[in-house]
């Protein structure tokens, strides 16, 4: 049981909001967040160009909250132009097609205060697809301590349910603008690889799914992990398990698409992932 937070202790907390073209899911988000059972310091909402009217109807149905609007430039930039514009030491996310259950900050906050050790938590979550509680999948359970083992094969963090200490971001940097799909799965393995990640065994929030637009719908996405694992080998930051761990992976996720293009005719696909496997080997 965690104990309640200490409310003598500050604990200044920002979450930040992208959305684009999201108006119909946006209510229930906000919602969720303006309810909490510990409020919320700021709510930063970054509207990425979106063409449905969204600002106009957050600052006249929401007003407490911020709104950053910019050109279209997908999550990783929206994410980042709100942890920019944020002021406190503690930064939360929320997809705008996600809620917190009532109780999450409260939660997270009394963790955080009595596991000082601790930059980053997330917590476990519970799937809605298209209306309807799903399991989540084995592969997706979640992990505390030091997890970038568990990073490897899926994302194993939902930017829904995290805390990041501000420090961590100008440590390892923020989210990676270049990536179009996977770019969390980028980042939890730049943060894994440096810091122990704190773990709230309960469910804190729903993670809604089954959206036309959802990036988790694109295809290939071992494609884009296979980049993330390739450019954290690059960096030389990983410590040698570390750094094992990630080149037996990438060369497991090669191997499953370079066969799947060879069996669909895609020959040069086939050779490029091979190539980028050739290039990590285990001594």
């Amino acid at each position: 049981m965690i104990p309640p937070y200490d409310t003598r202790s500050p604990f200044e907390l920002t979450v930040v909001i992208p959305a684009f073209n999201r108006q119909a899911t946006l209510a229930r988000c906000l919602d969720s967040v303006l309810n909490q059972t510990r409020s919320v310091d700021h709510v930063i909402l970054v509207d990425d160009g979106s063409t449905d009217g969204t600002k106009e109807w957050i600052r006249s149905t929401y007003p407490s909250v911020q709104v950053i609007s910019q050109p279209n430039k997908g999550v990783s930039a929206a994410r980042n132009t709100g942890i920019q514009a944020a002021t406190t030491d503690w930064i939360a996310f929320l997809d705008s097609d996600d809620a917190w259950l009532p109780n999450k900050t409260e939660c997270q906050i009394a963790f955080l205060q009595s596991h000082v050790e601790y930059k980053i938590c997330h917590t476990e979550e519970r799937w809605i697809y298209q209306g309807i509680p799903k399991k989540v999948p084995a592969a997706y359970a979640k992990h505390g301590g030091w997890i970038f083992e568990h990073c490897l094969p899926v994302c194993a963090i939902s930017p829904s349910t995290t805390f990041i200490h501000r420090s961590v971001f100008d440590k390892v940097g923020l989210f990676d603008e270049a990536f179009l799909a996977c770019e969390d799965y980028d980042l939890w393995l730049r943060i894994a690889s440096r810091y122990p990640v704190g773990l709230v065994d309960e469910v804190l929030i729903e993670k809604h799914g089954g959206h036309a637009d959802q990036l988790s719908n694109q295809r290939g996405l071992d494609s884009y992990r296979i980049e993330a694992i390739e450019k954290a080998l690059n960096t030389n930051t990983l410590n040698s398990n570390h750094r094992i761990l990630a080149i037996e992976t990438l060369q497991s996720k090669c191997a499953i698409l370079a066969n799947g293009a060879e069996k669909h005719g895609r020959v040069a696909e086939a050779k490029r992932f091979r190539d980028i496997s050739n290039r990590f080997q285990l001594l």
